[in-house]
């Protein structure tokens, strides 16, 4: 089982020690001029949630449909979704029925997840008759959203502007719409926000203005959210609020008089976020409306609205075109959202309408307003929602003025429903666990086969480390300087990845005769690692030359020729948003360790197109890089034909600081590092740093598959690991 592999750091201090050792005892030569960096896209700031994410319509359907399922894929990992928690029962209640007549009232509580509480109004209409469409409406950031009304100063600017119109109805506009679509034969579930209005359970603090680390919820058994533990296990308040919405829609669909043809959901800020969310991973929902959010500028600043791994490479606009092609409809205002008309829109129009649906897509510009869910707006929706469920109102649809109930006849909480305790750090605790322990449950069972367990994590790996396909265009070996030895030459020079604006300072030592095995030798110090300090080769790299093999050495990111002082990095860089979620740096680019990671992937991709082409490519990791390469391994298919890896006993899950190169959002849930050794399977694998127990499910595999024989785990002295490493490619692991 999964939950048996606990983080085991008892080989850490000796791998570091080794690494120190290789760092400072040889440099090695130089593919650049001294005091040049590599010409790498990924030495420039990083990029955070206030840039630039355009969309690029595809070029063809299939184009559309490969790259949005692995965009949905990447949002499912990243809100912990994969796999998706257990629906346990709802156990929704619902009381305190108010009769308007053509509307009523109700308040509800239910459980998203066991002990954890849903709260908010179902409006219905006054009369039913079969089934009516059903509405979700997700309310942003304002304050105490679903009971708050707005100041006669603040409603008489509003109406004076045009953005309100009525002086009675006007003071919630989150009544508003709930009345006015339970008016018009809807069923309306609006729910809280986490922290927000009866959603007690976490602290708005907490949920929407985290700032700084807890220590004591970095810990390694019972940790809390934000955490470098949570986000290792892909938890966020992003992930939980998002379950909220799949849950509600769950709610509102358990309701026999709404129509499951007929679902809609929308929501304006931080609403907007929710909506996009839902309506690209659910297929339940029928129409989409995300009100002030879809952009190619800032795509959410609230730590709700942010999660590890969400937006790397991807966007807000994006997010809306998995949408398509089904009714989806949107405003602008005068905030982030202002230029959508002419960036972001036009391209939503050109996939609808490669998708043979561009009437399907509309957005209502109001960037004479401030940020809204305004009177105007609830129109546009209203419009929307009539015409594509055939509501039969009269176009465009106008609010008719109401009675907004009172705070006492909102809230759901009261003497005969009492509320859970606030704010409750052990609660949170809990709820980790239960996320926790509900994901490994799953996972475990998935273990029983390797074809399963691939299944089960293969797709969110790939999300996890970044993997990505490459063309041969895409790759290029540009050497820079040859050098003969003798019996073989050196020569030096730049793996390009040209797609991803990438370059690898490297060196290639080939035997004159042979050559038809390649060794990819990569350590925690880089290329420097082949050689002595007086610049000739190791032993054990000169012996693999001698032998017939091609040895090469490679500078990944932050490594050898990408450090101007020569120091190994001990901190990764961050995003220069002053709160310390992680996401803020990681949910828009790669960690360090992913970057590594897809650095060794174009490497071995550059290695196979050598002349002449060899016949078998190995990867091996020591001193510290072999957690990078068992991550290669796990998701590079056939592309490594076998692997020689030192782990150190290193385990995501111990990882206590988020810019520890070490640290991995995700790296932890799916079985940590001996999941990723285990997925290698069938092909061969020598290992060190591992016991036999923490090699179970490896094992397990290669004997599943026939290949157990394939497997080789070293338990002798580990100062001689690279020795005996070197010595089992000369022999065992020769073609």
């Amino acid at each position: 089982m999964i939950l048996s592999f606990r983080p085991s750091m008892l080989c850490l201090p000796l791998a570091l020690s080794l690494l120190t050792a290789v760092s400072a005892g040889a440099s090695g030569p130089r593919v650049l001029p001294e005091g040049k960096l590599p010409d790498d896209a990924r030495l420039q700031p990083l990029k955070d949630l206030d840039g630039y994410f355009p969309f690029t319509p595809p070029k063809t359907r299939a184009d559309w449909e490969r790259r949005a399922g692995r965009v949905r894929r990447q949002i499912l990992a990243s809100q912990g979704l994969w796999p998706m928690p257990t629906r346990t029962p709802l156990n929704a209640v619902i009381h305190g029925r108010v009769d308007r007549g053509d509307y009523t009232v109700e308040k509800v509580y239910f459980e998203s997840l066991p002990g954890f509480f849903v709260t908010g109004n179902l409006y219905r209409p006054g009369k039913v008759a079969g089934r009516v469409p059903g509405v979700l409406f997700a309310h942003g950031h304002w304050s105490d959203a679903r009971l708050s009304e707005s100041s006669p100063a603040e409603l008489r600017r509003e109406i004076a502007d045009g953005a309100e119109r009525f002086e009675q109805g006007g003071r919630s506009k989150f009544q508003s719409m709930c009345v006015q679509l339970a008016r018009m034969g809807c069923v309306v579930w609006q729910w809280d926000m986490l922290g927000n209005s009866d959603a007690l359970q976490l602290s708005a603090k907490l949920v929407h203005g985290f700032a700084k680390q807890r220590p004591e919820m970095n810990t390694l058994e019972h940790w809390g959210f934000f955490s470098p533990q949570a986000e290792a296990h892909l938890q966020s308040v992003m992930g939980l609020q998002t379950w909220n919405s799949i849950r509600s829609l769950d709610f509102l669909l358990s309701l026999p008089e709404v129509d499951p043809a007929r679902v809609a959901m929308t929501g304006a800020s931080g609403g907007g976020t929710q909506t996009m969310l839902l309506a690209a991973v659910d297929p339940r929902l029928a129409l989409s409306f995300p009100a002030v959010m879809v952009s190619t500028a800032m795509q959410g600043g609230c730590t709700c609205e942010n999660a590890c791994l969400l937006r790397v490479d991807t966007g807000n606009i994006e997010f809306a075109a998995l949408f398509a092609p089904k009714p989806q409809g949107m405003t602008t205002a005068n905030d982030w959202t202002k230029e959508m008309s002419t960036k972001g829109f036009p391209e939503l129009k050109q996939l609808y309408t490669l998708l043979g649906a561009p009437n399907h897509v509309m957005l209502k510009r109001g960037e004479h307003f401030p940020h809204n869910y305004n009177a105007v707006s609830r129109s546009a929706f209203y419009t929307w929602l009539n015409q594509h469920f055939r509501l039969g109102q009269p176009a465009p649809v106008i609010e008719r003025d109401y009675e907004p109930l009172p705070r006492a006849q909102l809230t759901v909480w009261n003497d005969q429903h009492p509320a859970p305790e606030a704010a409750d750090p052990d609660f949170e605790r809990q709820l980790c666990r239960w996320l926790h322990e509900d994901a490994q449950k799953q996972l475990a069972a998935a273990q029983a086969t390797p074809q399963r367990f691939r299944e089960a994590c293969g797709g969110a790996l790939e999300i996890v480390f970044g993997a990505r396909h490459l063309e041969a265009s895409d790759v290029r070996w540009e050497a820079t300087h040859r050098t003969d030895a003798g019996t073989w030459t050196q020569t030096l020079g730049l793996i390009r990845n040209a797609r991803h604006h990438e370059a690898l300072p490297a060196v290639v030592c080939a035997p004159k005769q042979g050559r038809s095995h390649a060794v990819l030798w990569l350590s925690g110090a880089g290329k420097s690692a082949l050689f002595a300090h007086d610049g000739s080769l190791v032993a054990e790299a000169q012996a693999l030359v001698d032998a017939g093999m091609t040895v090469v050495g490679v500078d990944l990111l932050y490594q050898g020729e990408f450090l101007p002082d020569g120091r190994p990095l001990t901190h990764t860089p961050r995003v220069k948003n002053p709160r310390e979620a992680a996401a803020y740096t990681f949910g828009y680019n790669y960690a360090v360790f992913v970057q590594r990671v897809r650095d060794v992937l174009t490497a071995v991709h550059a290695v196979r197109r050598m002349e002449p082409s060899p016949r078998r490519v190995t990867v091996a990791g020591l001193e510290g890089a072999g957690p990078w390469v068992a991550a290669a391994r796990a998701v590079a298919g056939v592309a490594i034909d076998q692997a020689v890896i030192d782990t150190g006993g290193f385990r995501f899950g111990a990882v206590r600081d988020l810019h520890d190169p070490g640290f991995v959002p995700g790296g932890a849930k799916y079985g940590d590092l001996p999941a990723l050794l285990a997925l290698g399977a069938p092909g061969r694998l020598w290992v060190a740093g591992e016991t036999d127990a923490s090699l179970a499910l490896a094992h397990a595999h290669y004997h599943a598959l026939n290949a157990a024989t394939r497997l080789t785990r070293f338990a002798g002295d580990p100062h001689r690991v690279r020795a005996a490493a070197a010595e089992w490619l000369r022999t065992e692991g020769q073609p």
